[in-house]
């Protein structure tokens, strides 16, 4: 018996005819529509304030489309205002958010880095529904920092002591060019009179000068800062000189900071707020910010945020336990965990002053290798912080409480790096990275949320 081959119906010049309906266009559970959502109940007073159609001109594009594309394509690692301006045509979903809209990459760019700082204010408020919906307990909270790197080349960079010989030579250089186009004006002059107009510099003048001011201003930032240093490190010998002679204990007086910067610190010339560090992914020194996050333990959402240009992590726990108590009005948590990186006597008794139940490793354990077993009696009164925490950290609630420090904020790190694959930041600039990963740790908070499938509430 013969079987006929049948095919569904196929006219891609088919012509609609109803009006279409974008909202047909993607399932009822579709982050898009999540986002839309809540994006209709944030406050975008701090944006919307800043138009004025007194002034003519077309209308803007509305600010909550644009915010809301700004999240969605954050939300799944998209943040090219390029690759956003492609979606609005060929995305469904960021095409039903546009509703239809195309505006241009330009016009994106623009808005992200006009309102960046309102788009990173998002964060508390964002913040404040997830607490309304019991994703947050402040119970147990992770403190951990990850290096993202800046967009600048760390072969753009470079070292004090370089940019001395190098503005040395360029000065030469310089002077040498000079007395050059001197004699050749003279020479000129002489051929074909003075009335000729000859004030134009020569290419390879003009380069070499440009590139000695910028080489003179990253060596006079580098002054600035070891100044700044300097100053803090007399501070501290002053402070602790008193405390010896309150003491009266003995010991050589230390010597005097050096004026000058460090013949090895660095200067990048592209992103002049980024620094080289040390890359734990690949192991390789690249230009870096140090990227900070305080995730809760109930649902890994993260309710601080923080970059700092310093590779080591230990200066960071007071600042982020303030930021902790802005975000959440007041709050603190009840235990806080954290690596070796962040351990110092000063840290741990902050922590105690401000009656967190801090849990931070006093030092590296080698993978595999047990812990040592708690000591038994009582602690000895005269037990300094670190030996207290060591103790602290051996016993059965220690060992279980600082155990689970990595499955609260490392995986947040994974989520953001592997599966949105943020891995290097767009913009350039303390100030606007800085906002930028708000952004991104507000986005973070935003898939949480979604997915855990509870109703945006009024923030």
């Amino acid at each position: 018996m013969k079987t006929q081959t049948r095919f569904r119906a196929y006219d891609p010049d088919q012509l609609l005819l109803l009006p279409a309906d974008l909202r047909q266009w993607l399932p009822e559970d579709d982050l898009a529509y999540f986002l839309m959502d809540l994006v209709a109940r944030l406050d975008l007073r701090g944006i919307e304030r800043d138009y004025d159609s007194a002034q003519g001109g077309q209308p803007a594009y509305h600010p909550r489309m644009m915010t809301g594309l700004l999240l969605y394509a954050y939300c799944v690692g998209m943040p090219s205002s390029r690759k956003i301006e492609a979606a609005t045509y060929h995305s469904v979903p960021l095409r039903v958010m546009a509703g239809d809209q195309h505006p241009d990459h330009d016009t994106i760019a623009e808005f992200r880095r006009r309102h960046l700082k309102a788009l990173g204010e998002l964060f508390v408020q964002v913040l404040c529904i997830c607490r309304k919906a019991g994703l947050v307990k402040l119970g147990h909270v992770a403190l951990d920092g990850t290096k993202v790197r800046a967009n600048a080349s760390k072969h753009k960079a470079m070292s004090y002591g370089r940019m001395e010989e190098t503005a040395r030579r360029l000065e030469e250089e310089v002077r040498e060019l000079l007395q050059q186009a001197e004699r050749t004006d003279v020479e000129e002059d002489a051929r074909y009179g003075v009335g000729r107009r000859g004030d134009e510099l020569p290419e390879e003048l003009r380069f070499k000068r440009s590139r000695l001011k910028k080489i003179q201003e990253a060596m006079a930032a580098l002054e600035a800062e070891a100044e700044v240093r300097r100053e803090g490190i007399r501070r501290r010998e002053q402070e602790q000189e008193e405390e010896r002679q309150s003491e009266r204990r003995r010991g050589p007086k230390p010597r005097d900071p050096s004026e000058r910067p460090k013949e090895k610190a660095q200067r990048n010339f592209t992103d002049p707020d980024s620094r080289i560090m040390k890359d734990g992914a690949t192991k390789s020194f690249e230009q870096c910010y140090n990227a900070q996050a305080a995730v809760d333990g109930a649902s890994q959402i993260i309710v601080a945020a923080e970059i700092t240009q310093e590779a080591n992590d230990k200066a960071q726990v007071a600042p982020m336990l303030e930021a902790i108590e802005v975000n959440t009005g007041g709050e603190q948590p009840k235990r806080l965990s954290a690596d070796s990186g962040y351990f110092s006597e000063t840290n741990v008794e902050h922590l105690q002053e401000q009656g967190v139940d801090a849990y931070v490793a006093t030092g590296r354990t080698k993978h595999g290798e047990n812990p040592p077993s708690a000591a038994r009696g009582r602690i000895p009164e005269s037990a300094s912080a670190s030996e207290r925490m060591k103790r602290k950290l051996r016993t059965l609630k220690g060992r279980a409480t600082y155990s689970k420090r990595k499955a609260i904020v490392e995986p947040v790190f994974g989520q953001i790096k592997e599966v949105r694959g943020f891995r290097r930041f767009s913009l350039r600039g303390l100030e606007k990275v800085r906002a930028e990963w708000t952004l991104i740790c507000l986005t973070h908070n935003l898939l949480k949320l979604f997915r855990s499938g509870l109703a945006p509430q009024e923030a």
